[in-house]
């Protein structure tokens, strides 16, 4: 499967139940929630404006996605939101790492870049960092219906979070066939 494959294979509505963990405070805390996943081929025009955003060249970027969410903490009952856009820009010698622009919804300091890696394994581990946080990723899928997905973020101040989701397709299965079947094969 290449990075192409994957984001398409992620298109579609997903119900996402999340557990994190908080290192400093030793409590954990569930969240669900809604998650609608977009693929962005690379010449759609968010991809264009958040490559320009970057400073970087969009005949570069291979593609990208727009990840929507609302969902409920659900120990305080509080509701959250939100949106990002990922644009992944390859290395020249690899087309399954390189440059990874983020843009977050709000925040004052709402573009980043990171790092993006397709494994050997199928699974793509996102990492971005910033003045004050850093972030890795772990994304696969168990089945193309089933994703998993492990996240570790540390802050500068001593802030430590790490958290699993997983994440069930309710709708939208990719139009993509060679998609489909690279997620089959990788059961």
């Amino acid at each position: 499967m290449n990075i192409e494959e994957f984001l398409e294979l992620s298109a579609g509505k997903w119900f996402s139940h999340r557990t994190s963990h908080f290192v400093a405070t030793q409590k954990s805390e569930g969240n669900k929630s809604d998650i609608i996943f977009e693929f962005l081929p690379a010449d759609h025009p968010e991809v264009i404006k958040l490559c320009e955003q970057h400073e970087v060249n969009s005949s570069k970027a291979s593609c990208g996605a727009k990840v929507t969410w609302n969902g409920t903490k659900e120990f305080k009952g509080e509701k959250y939101s939100g949106s990002s856009v990922l644009v992944l820009v390859p290395d020249e010698d690899k087309s399954n790492e390189g440059k990874l622009l983020h843009k977050m919804s709000g925040g004052e300091k709402s573009l980043l870049t990171g790092r993006y890696k397709l494994g050997s394994d199928e699974a793509l581990t996102l990492t971005t960092e910033s003045e004050t946080i850093w972030s890795e990723e772990r994304l696969w899928f168990a089945s193309p219906n089933l994703r998993m997905r492990v996240s570790v973020v540390k802050g500068k101040d001593g802030f430590s979070m790490a958290s699993f989701s997983s994440e069930i397709r309710m709708g939208g299965a990719p139009a993509n066939a060679k998609a489909s079947q690279a997620a089959n094969s990788a059961k």
